[in-house]
Parts: structure tokens; C-alpha cells; sequence
């Protein structure tokens, strides 16, 4: 579920299944203004129309101010946002407004904008009836724009569902943005000294649900993909690495590209690995199985700290086991062995759920002749029921453990959790690993 918090601060927060991956809803972080209760908004024409005439460029800046403010009040509260995309003039206006000479007024209408995509319903009148793409791109490429970091947080927001991602995507063409410029101001540290950028990674995660982006990102002449690939590591911001990884994920659903994936062209498996790696340590003879980057890992050695960047990881390997060949490049490689150590440190639910998965995969026996793609299996109806049935059990299993584990941790007990065993069969998701949405 997308947070939504009414907002005013510089930097927007944001946070970031095996499904393909969307960067969740960021919204602008906390304001002092009060939120009527959603039953007591409403606005008739005439109301409207009042509130629009504080909304000009022209108008006194106090009155501009209280309005803009009032607004955002607005978008803090689903009712309020109900209320506001019933008007598109007032949408438009906010749109008007990030033009605005007073910094603090493009800074709420900005924020404004960002709580309203949060919410999915306000995808279609902000796209199409307000036509705010080509405003955010153009002003997205220039270099010394200072809400450059409030645009990404827009688009990355407005392209988690595929049919308003592809008309990001298509907007980006028809604006010169194309994914090639794109990756390229991603990955240039200092194109704009007024905004870190971070958000372009979940942008880019969320287009990689196209197969255009993924057919761009793995193409092996233009090494893209490599070019992502250090990021898995950057210290500098969650958003940025969990977008990158979410990226590098969704392209492992091209399962025709694993075996190049894990070769040395690419090597994508270490830096899978390396974030989920600690100091450990293991025999000689372990220790020889893994690749170089992964060998004796030094005592502060540190795993990746957000457990949705962890699970994603974890799901990337499991989507490169989905082929015959995949899976036998992945288990010479040792993940086995990072993976157990893994499962001993994991203290996370679903992180532990779907660690165990890919254990399962690793020690399991390979399946027989004609079934060794897992992405191809055909599974009969009634076996897809009853799998299903598993999955919503597991789920569930999983919510009651992490609501002890909370409890727990609110009383200040430090026990470790107990692993819950592995299903015996592999479940739907391993069977048949699809683009799922």
C-alpha cells in the first residue's frame, strides 16, 4: 500500500515480490496543515471556482500561499484527492503554479502533485486530462533544475501500473527522453548539483516492466545492464540501489538472456550474492567454490540492511534457476553455501520464506526431461488450485509471524525467530515463473 503523508521537505520519501517488480508510491513527507475528515470534504462548482481564482500566477502571493497550502491539506486525505480530481481546473492550476517565482508555492504544489499519484485513481486525469508528462520531462533534463528530485518521484510514481508506464514511456519519446539519455543522467553523479536524482532508479524499475526497456537494458552491445550493475552496492541511498535491483530483477524474467547473464560477459550472480553475504566463516574447500568477490569477506562485513531490497535479490537468483542451464551455473557458483548462512541470519518472515525457496531449488533434484524450463510448465487446473491454496497459506502463516515478531519487538524481546520448515513440492511461483502483475 502506497504511504501517503501530507508534505513539506526537500527530499520526498519513498520506499521501493517472485512478481515483476514496482517501485511502491513515495509521497511528500509531513505538514503541519490539519486534513478535514474525508466525510466532511466536498466542494460544490462555485467552491471551486472561489479556490481556482487564488490559484494564478498573478495572484498576491499570501493569498497564493494559504491556497496552495490548503491544497495540500487536501491531497493528504483520500477524500481530498477524490474532491480534487473532480475539478481538473484546480489540477491544472497546481501544474501552473511549479512555475510559480515564490519557491515555497512550487514547492506544495509540487508535493501536491506527488500525493496525488500516489494514488492510482488520479493516474488518468493527471496523464490525460492535465497533460503534465511533457512539463515534467523537459524539466527533468535540464541541469540545474531545483525540483528535478520531485519529478522523478512523479514519474516513478505514475508508472507503476503498465498502462500509464507505457505512456510515460511513450512520453518520453515524443519529448527526446529516451531511455539511452535517461540511463545516462542516472548514472553521471553531479548532472544536477540542486538534486541527488535517486528517484530515477524506481523509475527505471517500474519501465522495466515494458519489454521494450528490458530489450534495451539487455542489449549487448549498448552494456547498459553493466553499467547498473555497482549500484547493487551504493551506500548513498536505499531508493537509488532498491530501484537498480528492482531493475536488474525484472530483466531476469528474459530467461532466453541467463546463460549471458551469468557468464563473464555480465557475472551478474556476485553482485546478487555480495549484499547477502556476511562474515562468515567457511572451510577451505567452501570457500574455493565461490567467486573470487565473494571469498573471505572481511569480519565487518555488513548484509543489506531493507528487507524488500533483500527479498528482491533473492527472487533475481530464483528467476536465473528457472532454466536448466541457469540452474546448474547458479549452484556451481556456490549460492548454496551463502544462501544457508543467509537463512541462519534472516530474521524477516517472507525474506525467510523466500530464501527457503531457492534452497529448495538448489538442493532439490533437477526435473524430469521436458520440464527442465520452468517458465514453460503447464500445470494442470487442479494442481494450480491447490497451489494457489499453498501460497495464501504461506502468506498467512507469514503475516501472523511477522505480527509476533513486532509484538515482540515492541516488548523488547531480542528471541530469535524460529525458520519455518520448507513445503515439501515447489510452489506455482517456482513451477512457472511469469510476468506477473
Amino acid at each position: 500500500m502506497a504511504a501517503r503523508v501530507v508534505g513539506d521537505t526537500s527530499s520526498p520519501r519513498g520506499c521501493g515480490s517472485v512478481r515483476k517488480e514496482k517501485w511502491r508510491s513515495a509521497a511528500s513527507a509531513e505538514s503541519n496543515f490539519s486534513v478535514l475528515p474525508t466525510q466532511a470534504i466536498a466542494m460544490d462548482e462555485t467552491q471551486a471556482q472561489e479556490l481556482l481564482a487564488f490559484l494564478s500566477l498573478s495572484t498576491r502571493p499570501d493569498l497564493k500561499g494559504q491556497a496552495t497550502e490548503y491544497i495540500l491539506g487536501l491531497t493528504g486525505d483520500a477524500g481530498g484527492r477524490r474532491c480534487l480530481i473532480a475539478h481538473l481546473d484546480l489540477l491544472r492550476a497546481l501544474l501552473t503554479l511549479t512555475s510559480d517565482l515564490s519557491l515555497a508555492i512550487v514547492k506544495d504544489s509540487y508535493h501536491s502533485l506527488i500525493n496525488l499519484s500516489a494514488d492510482p485513481a488520479s493516474h488518468e486525469a493527471l496523464i490525460e486530462e492535465v497533460n503534465l508528462l511533457p512539463v515534467l520531462l523537459k524539466r527533468l533534463l535540464e541541469p540545474d533544475f531545483d525540483f528535478a528530485d520531485q519529478i522523478c518521484t512523479l514519474l516513478s510514481n505514475l508508472s507503476r501500473d503498465e498502462r500509464t508506464c507505457r505512456r510515460v514511456f511513450q512520453a518520453m519519446q515524443e519529448e527526446g527522453v529516451g531511455l539511452a539519455k535517461l540511463v545516462e543522467i542516472f548514472c553521471t553523479e553531479g548532472h544536477n548539483h540542486k538534486a541527488s536524482l535517486h528517484y530515477l532508479g524506481p523509475l527505471l524499475s517500474n519501465l522495466t516492466q515494458l519489454p521494450e526497456t528490458r530489450e534495451f537494458i539487455l542489449d549487448r552491445e549498448r552494456c547498459v545492464l553493466q553499467r547498473l550493475l555497482p549500484y547493487t552496492q551504493y551506500e548513498g541511498s536505499t531508493v537509488r540501489r532498491g530501484g537498480v535491483i528492482g531493475t536488474l530483477k525484472n530483466c531476469c524474467f528474459e530467461y532466453s538472456c541467463h546463460e549471458w547473464l551469468l557468464s563473464d560477459a555480465v557475472d551478474l550472480l556476485p553482485f546478487l550474492l555480495l549484499p547477502l553475504a556476511g562474515p562468515e566463516e567457511l572451510s577451505e574447500e567452501e570457500m574455493e567454490q565461490l567467486p573470487l568477490d565473494l571469498q573471505y569477506l572481511p569480519e565487518d562485513k555488513k548484509r543489506e540492511n531493507d528487507p524488500d531490497i533483500r527479498k528482491m535479490l533473492i527472487e533475481a537468483v530464483t528467476l536465473l534457476t528457472s532454466t536448466k542451464r541457469g540452474r546448474h551455473l547458479v549452484k556451481e557458483k556456490g549460492t548454496y553455501l551463502i544462501m544457508r548462512e543467509f537463512h541462519q541470519w534472516e530474521k524477516e518472515p517472507d525474506v525467510s520464506a523466500a530464501c527457503e525457496k531457492l534452497i529448495q531449488v538448489l538442493i532439490g533434484d533437477e526435473p524430469e526431461p521436458g520440464m527442465e524450463n520452468l517458465n514453460e510448465v503447464q500445470i494442470p487446473e487442479d494442481v494450480e488450485k491447490k497451489l494457489q491454496r499453498l501460497d495464501m497459506e504461506e502468506e498467512a502463516q507469514i503475516k501472523e509471524e511477522e505480527a509476533l515478531i513486532k509484538e515482540k519487538r515492541q516488548q523488547g524481546d531480542q528471541d530469535p525467530l524460529v525458520a519455518v520448515p520448507c513445503e515439501e513440492s515447489l510452489s506455482r511461483e517456482e513451477l512457472q515463473t511469469g510476468l506477473q502483475r
